[in-house]
């Protein structure tokens, strides 16, 4: 079975040059990047089907990696198969590593001067606002909306959601089982699987430091950031909690500042914002650590596409599947708000700091059209006077 069907009416080529656009000035993160892959494959240019938009959505939504990036590999593959699909998905992917890169390089380079620890003083305030917002638009689309009647259809979903959040801000960690727990849990109250109903039923939950770096480190970051595109589910944003309690907790790579700068830089960057791990991956490894950071993450999305793509149209209609995932995404917004929380314990360090973030927070829910890069502009402003002047 394939989904290549009929003549496409663009070239492999549009479809390249689409995305590379999308990867360079495609800025607001998985949410709105979605947003554009429908407005502009399905409505204006009708290169891709509603059915195909909507199939490929759901396996991104079902399958572990950034939600943006997949649904872009899905779409590559509709029409072209697999050389489409890696074509699509190294388009959007690559301008933005770039950018992180480069970043990298000068963050190395003049991390240590006032005036960029000024900027990224008030950029750190601001994305812990933004990262606030985005838990809260989550929240809203992957368990219910905050209102009576949508909270007690869906008070299950509620009770994982809130176990996640508790247990992220007393571990200061997330937990991979946590989230397979809850996806099975949901799945055997809501759609439970003919073989759940067996009385036997057994199963087991299975310089600027270009090139400073040691061969055993890359094989850490390798294995660290495989399980981080292999077992995160959600958008790119749900990915924050798990790279936190790696990076900074386990390993010490980054510190919290480190941390904090990195998710900045992945929203002051267009494309996906799981790249920021290739920001995270060079200040440990240089060149090399992005490289494999990056490939180490985006490789299992990549297979978790394009492998299951052929049989899709028979998975997405098993209702068990369905509660499976959704019960997994429950639990991992609800450790996102968790690591919003212990990471704005560790950031937000004075009353400046604390006024940016509330700022944010009011600026990007009263003005519905702000994008998030401006927000992110004005914060480095801000950052650099209260710095210089306070």
């Amino acid at each position: 079975m394939t989904l290549m069907n009929n003549r496409p009416g663009y070239k492999l080529s549009d479809l390249v040059f689409y995305f590379l656009k999308l990867g360079t000035t495609g800025f607001g993160g998985p949410v709105a990047l979605v947003g554009y892959m429908h407005r502009d494959l399905v409505e204006n240019k009708k290169w891709i089907s509603e059915d195909e938009y909507k199939e490929g959505l759901a396996l991104a939504q079902l399958a572990p990696g950034p939600l943006a990036a997949q649904l872009g590999i899905y779409l590559g593959y509709v029409h072209y198969g697999v050389i489409g699909a890696t074509l699509a998905g190294l388009a959007f992917i690559i301008p933005s590593f770039i950018m992180v890169v480069l970043l990298g390089m000068a963050y190395k380079l003049y991390g240590g001067l006032s005036w960029m620890q000024a900027v990224f003083y008030g950029v750190g305030a601001a994305v812990i606002g933004i990262i606030t917002i985005s838990a809260y638009k989550l929240t809203t689309k992957s368990v219910s909306k905050l209102n009576f009647d949508s909270i007690k259809k869906n008070w299950l979903l509620w009770v994982l959601y809130l176990v996640a959040v508790a247990i992220t801000v007393i571990t200061k960690s997330e937990n991979v089982l946590l989230f397979v727990a809850a996806g099975f849990i949901y799945m055997i109250v809501k759609a439970p699987p003919a073989w759940v109903k067996t009385k036997t039923t057994n199963f087991i939950l299975l310089g600027v430091g270009f090139w400073e770096y040691d061969t055993g480190t890359l094989g850490k970051i390798a294995l660290f950031f495989t399980k981080a595109g292999a077992f995160v589910f959600g958008s790119g944003l749900a990915i924050v909690p798990f790279l936190h309690s790696g990076v900074v907790d386990e390993y010490k790579w980054l510190s919290e500042q480190q941390f904090i700068d990195a998710v900045a830089v992945a929203m002051i960057t267009p494309g996906p914002v799981v790249i920021t791990v290739g920001f995270i991956g060079y200040l440990v490894a240089g060149f090399p650590g992005a490289c494999v950071a990056a490939l180490a993450t985006f490789l299992p999305c990549y297979l978790f596409t394009i492998l299951p793509a052929p049989y899709f149209k028979k998975i997405v209609k098993n209702r068990s599947v369905k509660a499976f995932v959704d019960g997994i995404t429950a639990a991992v917004v609800g450790a996102l708000l968790g690591a919003v929380v212990v990471i704005a314990m560790r950031s937000i360090i004075d009353i400046p700091s604390a006024l940016i973030a509330i700022a944010a927070i009011g600026s990007l829910i009263y003005f519905k059209k702000l994008k998030e890069p401006y927000l992110i502009l004005i914060a480095a402003v801000a950052g650099l006077l209260l710095r210089s002047f306070f």
